[in-house]
């Protein structure tokens, strides 16, 4: 990994909480890496730099999204209030209600440019953030498809109006010359560009709308990249262009501590080895307390057993979960996570003959063409 900088984007009012770990999982054996933040400070004696140390002054004194990063300047942690830590539920525009997430959409783009005189000489730039976990070695392999030499950004897909641009959440990998391209942009239209992320919500989407004026166009990573979390997977769907069963798995997002540190130990893995090793066994014909994320509502069926019922009779149903008095059921095997109140259960059989009957994996399937 010389050739690899690793990108960890966090911000004040989690790092304390998220970061830390990786430092014994995710980043233990990276020899090259930086952390930016809102906030410069050590953790467990890593140094977290400012993303915003050499940004317009005049755009961190004026626009109100740099409330929180001013009093930090001023105050240091002491300067964060209580409505700093606001927990607000993610909705279709992120959290707009939350002062750090407001000001997280401004990283991007001078992040690119602090990255680059951290350490200008990488190859690849891979990108996450502190709830984000990749597999280094499947990383490596699937970089090595790629030619660094030219202008690559690479990512799970998303969009917002016409832009298309990696979700930051999920990781991304930028080369050399792309990167070189953005800062050279940012330099050149800084007030425009500026401007542009005042009215926008989304940094990541900001940072792709960028790469695709410099001639830099996102090249579709799912399912290899996820934007989800383990207990959210669906590696048996047939409703995208990918399968993704036997696609490597290379990152996962939205995931705890705890899950930060039982995935350290998968490397060189693909979704297949993770449904069969960590979803599967954690399945069963019910579990309380749990919502496995069925989604396709019954509201004539108004108990669990005859949830249950309905699922065993429907072939195609997978799953079922009973949840504020409505069954749901799904096609495709998902964990879910916990919630009270909620019951959930699962067609083994099925699952089982799901399982049998899904392709084998003879060769890696990389999506680099």
């Amino acid at each position: 990994m010389e050739d690899v900088l690793v990108v960890l984007k966090t911000g004040v009012t989690e790092a304390l909480d998220k970061v830390p770990v990786h430092f014994q999982t995710t980043l233990r054996c990276v020899p090259n890496y930086v952390i930016f933040s809102d906030f410069e400070e050590e953790i467990n004696g890593i140094k977290v730099h400012d993303a915003f140390r050499n940004m317009d002054p005049d755009v961190k004194g004026t626009v109100p999204d740099f409330s929180i990063y001013n009093r930090l300047v001023q105050l240091g942690r002491a300067g964060l209030e209580t409505g700093d830590f606001a927990d607000e539920a993610n909705s279709a525009i992120g959290k707009p209600n939350n002062p750090g997430w407001k000001l997280d959409k401004w990283k991007f783009l001078p992040m690119v440019q602090e990255t680059l005189r951290y350490k200008g000489d990488a190859k690849w730039y891979v990108f996450m953030e502190a709830d984000t976990y990749y597999s280094w070695g499947t990383l490596l392999e699937w970089l090595s498809h790629f030619d660094a030499s030219k202008p690559w950004y690479l990512g799970t897909e998303t969009q917002i109006a016409d832009v298309i641009f990696a979700h930051g959440g999920s990781g991304f990998a930028i080369s050399n010359p792309a990167m070189q391209r953005v800062a050279k942009e940012y330099t050149e239209r800084n007030v425009e560009l500026n401007e542009y992320t005042d009215a926008h919500w989304a940094g990541d989407c900001v940072l792709g709308k960028v790469l695709a004026d410099v001639g830099v166009p996102l090249h579709f990573s799912w399912p290899i990249l996820q934007n989800t979390n383990i207990g959210e997977l669906d590696e048996f769907t047939t409703a995208f262009y990918r399968r993704p069963w036997c696609f490597p798995a290379v990152a996962f997002h939205h995931l705890s501590a705890r899950d930060v540190q039982d995935l350290s130990n998968f490397e060189q893995r693909r979704w297949r080895e993770v449904f069969k090793e960590l979803i599967y066994p954690n399945l069963s014909s019910y579990r309380d307390n749990w919502d496995n994320l069925s989604d396709e509502e019954h509201s004539e069926i108004t108990t669990f057993d005859d949830c249950q019922t309905l699922c065993k009779d429907k072939s195609d149903c997978a799953q079922f979960s009973f949840r504020s008095g409505s069954c749901f059921t799904g096609r495709t095997p998902k964990l879910g996570t916990a919630s009270s109140g909620a019951r959930s259960g699962w067609a083994m059989k099925k699952i089982e003959e799901m399982m049998h009957e899904a392709p084998v994996c003879s060769s890696v399937e990389w999506g680099a063409a």
